[in-house]
């Protein structure tokens, strides 16, 4: 366990560095590292998954999309199974946002089960932080619309864990988004 423990700590650190000019877009200017850490932090107490190499993944997630990080350091440090679920869960930052949009919602049923417990978490993180605090510039319908597209990618990852799936359907539902039929 004290491997694991340090192999996670090792991940927080260099998630941290990476990240460390970072600002999350709330009116708080909330630490970027926050949203890592919470994602992973989901995960772990919410979801119970003990396995390291996901909650590594989680803490990150965003560092290839968001810094100029590799995905080639990231298997250096961290091995090729981190590498791999970090790549599925990275947008490519080279298209427009709506095409980001809409691959997500492609690709979301055909991730690995890792990565679909990785993009779950982030989605949880990231609703209830728009529920929190909607960041400045942002109107209600932007959140709204928000809402409504991570409802999409979360149709495609049904099936992965019903604690996460359970917890964003509640959010949906508060918003008045309709539930996709099977």
């Amino acid at each position: 366990m004290g491997s694991d423990v340090a192999l996670l700590l090792q991940t927080a650190n260099f998630a941290a560095e990476k990240h460390k000019r970072q600002r999350r877009k709330d009116v708080e200017k909330t630490p970027y590292i926050n949203h890592p850490i919470g994602v992973a932090t989901i995960l772990s107490q919410e979801a119970g998954i003990t396995d390291v190499v996901v909650l590594q993944a989680a803490l990150l997630h965003d560092t290839v999309e968001d810094t100029n990080t590799t995905f080639l350091e990231i298997e250096e440090h961290f091995g090729p199974e981190v590498r791999k679920i970090v790549e599925e869960v990275t947008d490519d930052k080279t298209l427009a946002k709506m095409e980001r949009k809409k691959q997500q919602i492609e690709h979301a049923p055909h991730c690995s089960y890792n990565a679909k417990l990785v993009k779950l978490a982030d989605k949880l993180y990231n609703l209830r932080d728009l529920n929190r605090s909607i960041p400045k510039g942002w109107s209600e319908l932007r959140v709204q619309e928000y809402f409504r597209w991570s409802s999409e990618v979360v149709n495609g990852l049904r099936g992965t864990n019903a604690v996460l799936e359970k917890t964003l359907q509640q959010l949906f539902t508060e918003r008045r988004i309709p539930v996709q039929a099977d």
